[in-house]
């Protein structure tokens, strides 16, 4: 199992003006007088706040040009409204990779909220040893900016188990990106997801997006491409106990015709094929994908 990274919360540093103004007002609506017309104003401009908070984060220097280009794939903003984010909530983000969402969620959260991180320890061994290398490159980036992530705790997720942190019923949000593949390759899925269910709070959310088969995809068929049906998703995640509570087509993208010989790793950024086909595969851009909702009862 790989080390785990405990990083303890140093001083706050002062986010841009509208994290503060959202907290405030999140504070005050979260206080009292529901249904009065002041409390009324209040949410419109607590959300308001967060909405322009949200978007100083996506727009922080902390993120890379190259992380910025995958925006218009991935929908930051819209996929993080629709899972129901918010600046003071407790989130766990599964298998963080390099961090591209990390770089969001933790300024988001800094001020008010708590982030924690599970990275993924794969039974295979090939696997594990590139999540190592991933692992290292993720800490290195921590480390390095200790004004944006010091308040990030990090800890790893194996056969549905984590360590690093207590995981009991803590989290509001619970936060996986294109990782269901990876889990059902490993036999884990239904490990983790009982896992998620565990450590989210009564009410809590999980938040899952993935790349999206058609109907009627076999398992093996699921495993081999990277592309996952909606509806093995939904049968899994209700056999751990949760509750479908949305779908989304956010992340859709009619272009992905699924058929590729390196399945979704034949598109971008991964480029599995190299140059053969590489303009074709650049104009379809990533993957087609399912974003779904859960929540815990």
């Amino acid at each position: 199992m790989n080390a785990i990274h405990h990083h303890l919360m140093p001083a706050k540093y002062s986010l841009p003006r509208a994290a503060a103004i959202a907290a405030t007002l999140l504070a005050l609506t979260v206080a009292g007088c529901a249904g009065s017309s002041p409390c009324a104003s209040r949410d419109s401009q607590a959300s308001s706040a967060a909405a322009t908070s949200l978007d100083a984060a996506i727009g922080g220097s902390q993120r890379s040009e190259q992380a910025r280009a995958r925006d218009v794939y991935r929908h930051p903003k819209e996929t993080l409204t629709f899972f129901g984010l918010g600046p003071t909530q407790t989130v766990l983000e599964i298998a963080p990779g390099g961090g591209w969402y990390t770089d969001i969620l933790a300024p988001w959260l800094h001020d008010a909220g708590h982030l924690y991180e599970a990275q993924y320890v794969s039974p295979s061994a090939q696997l594990a040893a590139e999540e190592r290398t991933s692992d290292a490159t993720f800490s290195r980036k921590l480390a390095g900016n200790p004004a944006i992530y010091g308040n990030v705790v990090v800890g790893t997720l194996h056969a549905g188990e984590f360590a690093g942190f207590d995981a009991t019923g803590r989290f509001d949000l619970v936060l996986t990106f294109r990782n269901i593949h990876n889990w059902m390759k490993d036999g884990q899925l239904d490990a983790n997801l009982r896992a998620f269910y565990r450590a989210l709070k009564p009410g809590g959310t999980l938040g899952v997006e993935e790349h999206r088969a058609r109907p009627g995809t076999t398992l093996q068929q699921m495993i081999d491409t990277g592309y996952v049906t909606e509806a093995f998703v939904i049968e899994h995640a209700q056999a751990a106990g949760f509750v479908l509570a949305g779908r989304s087509e956010i992340n859709a993208n009619p272009r992905d015709t699924k058929d590729y010989p390196h399945g979704v790793w034949s598109l971008p950024p991964t480029y599995e094929g190299g140059d053969t086909d590489r303009a074709r595969y650049a104009a379809i851009g990533e993957s087609d994908r399912m974003t779904l909702k859960f929540t815990r009862p």
